[in-house]
């Protein structure tokens, strides 16, 4: 029983290990000198993977207490996770002139890789009744 509720963290760590070895293999085969990014890969992965681990949680329990609303506790959770995103990028769009694109770009496509793992699993969560 206690496998069963741990099992969508447990994966989830799992794809987030896996996802943030091959982005850094990706970083290193084209020499991107993360030096100069306002905030390291390693600060992103673990924000966003913290913000996924409470959508989870929320998810979870919305399902255990009224199936019928997890749809909605879904927009909600990630509105409220664009909201504390966007917090995050201001100071990259504020530069001027960015100096590297790369930092911007990485930043959304991490965005989008776990809003797309978020989907999954509420899909995945959602589709457990039929």
């Amino acid at each position: 029983m206690i496998i069963k509720k741990l099992l969508p963290f447990l994966t989830l760590t799992g794809v987030v290990i896996t996802l943030y070895l091959i982005h850094k293999m990706v970083f290193h085969g084209f020499n991107i000198n993360q030096d100069h990014f306002h905030y390291s890969l390693e600060t992103l992965y673990l924000v966003f993977f913290f913000l996924s681990t409470i959508i989870f949680g929320i998810l979870l329990t919305v399902k255990e207490k009224s199936f019928d609303n997890v749809g909605m506790s879904f927009l909600l959770a990630t509105s409220i996770k664009m909201i504390f995103c966007y917090l995050i990028l201001r100071p990259l769009l504020q530069k001027t002139i960015p100096d590297n694109p790369t930092e911007r770009i990485n930043f959304f496509v991490l965005f989008i890789i776990f809003l797309t793992i978020e989907t999954l699993f509420t899909i995945r969560l959602v589709n457990e009744k039929q």
